[in-house]
């Protein structure tokens, strides 16, 4: 009789019936499937990335692959070397840590290469190698990089080599021929670096498409937040606006690198005006990224105090303007100066002179810089800022 009171009070506040199981089991087993199909969209997402980047660098992986079988060639068919370890450690060395700034870095490294294993070499010659001699040689190696006003890499360099020398190449009958295996190994990381450079004119065309893409779509959310008066979409804004500083920093870099290269290479002296005018980009992107990130700041501003959205004629000018940007960005891809982009851009800059001027503090500002950006990217197309600015009408 407890047993079964005691099971009729389980059951009173059910209507003496159990709850049933399946809809919580349902429940967990939705959970475990959004996150799982979370879990996969963000391995595939990191797959994808990887396989950007190894893309990105499968050129400098080949050519430092081949530069380094040619030195360990030269060492051993031509030299007739035994085991010249040397030979493709500068190679690869001297290659792979140029990857930014190529050239420079690929002089650095090897005269530090070349130190290094000197002084080693000296130091297993005449004193055979212990404790105090790897003590000495890395001092004196790092110490004569020093003196010949290097950097901090090939200062390094020059101590890693001197001890690798000391410390796990003590044979003194081979000592010289380390060296010179070290000086064929860097030379001709130096002479590929000069015939078959990192794309000196695509990695800088590239990368400023990548920025003005960036641009496009920033302009389009800022479009969409403030249409939909979205505080968090406005702020995701500005943080995608924040992140084109590293694009223009990437640019800036690979302009630099590839003027080094036409510039000291006589194999590539003939596209010095090419990567010049890719270089000359550098100012109207920076101007117009920097125009970007105000109006993203502006519309933070606008969702936050919940302000009445910009007109429609703004916000249609935002994506007007996008399109001729992504516009630009293709032509970039397609190897070409976005100099067919002039005329949709005065045309964008006409229009912008016709809307309503409006009450709103916010929204003076994110029309003005929207003209700005139009001036900015004008200068893109070839014009000076002067020829730019007389293309774009007062307001009416």
């Amino acid at each position: 009789m407890s047993d079964s009171g005691a099971g009729d009070a389980g059951t009173a506040g059910t209507g003496g019936l159990r709850p049933d199981p399946l809809p919580a089991f349902r429940r967990m087993t939705l959970r475990a499937y959004d996150v799982s199909e979370r879990t996969a969209k963000a391995g595939r997402a990191s797959l994808e990335e990887r396989y950007e980047r190894w893309r990105s660098r499968w050129f400098i992986i080949g050519q430092i692959a081949i530069t380094a079988g040619i030195a360990w060639f030269i060492a051993t068919q031509l030299l007739g070397h035994h085991l010249p370890f040397f030979a493709p450690v500068a190679a690869i060395v001297t290659l792979g840590v140029s990857f930014g700034q190529r050239f420079r870095r690929a002089v650095e490294v090897a005269i530090g290469v070349a130190v290094g294993v000197g002084i080693g070499d000296i130091f297993v010659t005449i004193f055979g190698s212990g404790v105090w001699q790897l003590v000495v040689a890395i001092a004196l190696a790092m110490s004569i990089a020093t003196l010949l006003g290097a950097g901090q890499l090939m200062i390094i360099q020059s101590g890693v080599q001197s001890a690798i020398i000391v410390a796990l190449a003590p044979t003194a009958d081979q000592a010289f021929d380390r060296w010179f295996d070290a000086i064929i190994g860097s030379g001709m990381a130096l002479l590929m670096a000069m015939i078959a450079p990192s794309a000196p004119l695509r990695k800088p065309r590239l990368v400023a498409a990548e920025a003005l893409t960036d641009m496009a779509v920033t302009l389009e959310e800022a479009a969409r937040a403030l249409r939909d008066g979205d505080q968090d979409a406005a702020d995701a804004v500005l943080d995608h606006s924040r992140r084109g500083e590293e694009v223009l920093r990437r640019f800036s870099a690979a302009a630099a690198e590839g003027l080094a290269v036409v510039r000291q290479s006589p194999f590539h002296r003939r596209q010095l005006p090419s990567v010049m005018a890719y270089a000359d980009l550098a100012g109207p992107l920076d101007h117009a990224s920097r125009n970007l990130r105000v109006l993203a700041r502006r519309c933070v501003v606008l969702t936050w105090r919940r302000e009445p959205p910009p007109p429609r004629t703004y916000l249609d000018l935002m994506d007007e303007l996008a399109q001729v940007i992504r516009f630009m960005a293709t032509e970039l891809g397609a190897r070409r100066l976005p100099t067919k982009a002039r005329d949709r851009l005065a045309a964008v800059g006409t229009a912008s002179s016709h809307v309503e001027l409006v009450d709103s503090i916010s929204g003076v500002v994110i029309l003005a810089q929207l003209r700005s950006m139009i001036a900015d990217l004008l200068e893109l197309t070839g014009m000076d800022y002067t020829e730019a600015r007389e293309l774009i009408p007062e307001m009416d």
